[in-house]
């Protein structure tokens, strides 16, 4: 007898990793992944970028024109773009940010790191006064020339802030930034998401296809905090905070809370330098804001992984 309700075919999803200003990569990485998934199912899929997308690259600016054409070029896919720390700093320096929900100055995020300020070299050009912490770390100018973990010299800033302002046409910490920047580029910023979830999603485990749900957020979620109120802090984009740890944080985001491993559920970010899957954690940054280091992205259900030096032949 036939089945009149046939299993459907699991939507694919792709989460594409940190892009960093580099929009060769970006263009190369899609058309890979145009190559690799079947054009109807890559029509309708459902396309999450992990976020920091300005910065160390030279072509930040290409960058967001290309992001911002997609939802014209492929009108039935949906496009998630997620909040890096890199664009919340970025954000924060053009005044895009929303304000603080308890009606306090910008200004107050200052205090919790105000011992920083003379070796960041935080900025102090025209409209520092009341501009989010991090607008003025990205901007700043980094006493420090060498960052030690990477092995290379800062790029101005301690956000390595320098290339997206040359990108725009302006030098490194100018307030001509603010107007050098279009419009779309800042209506682009302003409208990312800090977290993004999705209830049905399926991926290829060792036990087979497993339905779960899926968090997108750019660093991960905090292990020792409650799931839900983090949640809610971060759809609210709450920038009364100094530091958003689901941006910026590292060991303390790095594994998937206790309490979403009772039901199956998918924790994916970008951030971190590294490509990582340990069961349902993903973490997909090859470390692309590095010259020579690949962007990556991960396509689901199949787990298959594409990066923008993969020579692939339609």
């Amino acid at each position: 007898m036939e089945d009149k309700n046939p299993p459907t075919k699991p939507r694919v999803v792709c989460c594409i990793g940190d892009i960093h200003g580099y929009i060769t990569k970006l263009q190369n990485l899609w058309s890979n992944l145009e190559s690799c998934i079947d054009p109807s199912d890559f029509s309708t899929a459902l396309i999450i970028f992990l976020g920091d997308y300005c910065d160390r690259g030279p072509e930040t600016h290409k960058v967001l024109n290309f992001l911002n054409s997609l939802p014209l070029k492929y009108p039935k896919q949906t496009h998630v773009y997620l909040c890096g720390n890199h664009d919340f700093a970025f954000g924060a320096f053009l005044g895009v940010l929303p304000s603080p929900v308890d009606g306090s100055e910008f200004k107050e995020t200052w205090k919790e790191y105000e011992m920083n300020e003379e070796r960041e070299g935080w900025y102090k050009g025209e409209g520092f006064e009341n501009m989010h912490l991090q607008g003025r770390r990205w901007a700043g100018n980094h006493t420090v020339k060498f960052n030690t973990i990477k092995g290379i010299e800062y790029k101005g800033s301690i956000y390595d802030a320098a290339p997206t302002f040359e990108s725009y046409g302006v030098p490194h910490g100018s307030a001509d930034l603010m107007k050098a920047v279009p419009d779309e580029h800042k209506k682009f910023l302003a409208d990312l998401v800090w977290i993004h979830e999705v209830d049905d999603v399926c991926i290829k485990t060792e036990e087979g296809i497993k339905r779960c749900k899926l968090i997108a957020v750019h660093a991960g979620l905090e292990k020792n905090k409650a799931v839900e109120e983090q949640i809610k802090t971060l759809k609210a984009k709450d920038t009364r905070i100094s530091k958003v740890e689901a941006l910026s944080g590292r060991k303390n985001v790095w594994e998937i809370p206790q309490e979403l491993t009772k039901t199956p559920t998918i924790v994916v970010s970008g951030h971190h330098g590294k490509f990582h899957i340990e069961g349902l954690r993903l973490v997909i940054d090859e470390g692309g804001g590095l010259e020579d280091n690949p962007v990556a992205a991960v396509v689901l259900p199949s787990m298959e992984v594409v990066r923008d030096t993969d020579r692939l032949v339609k």
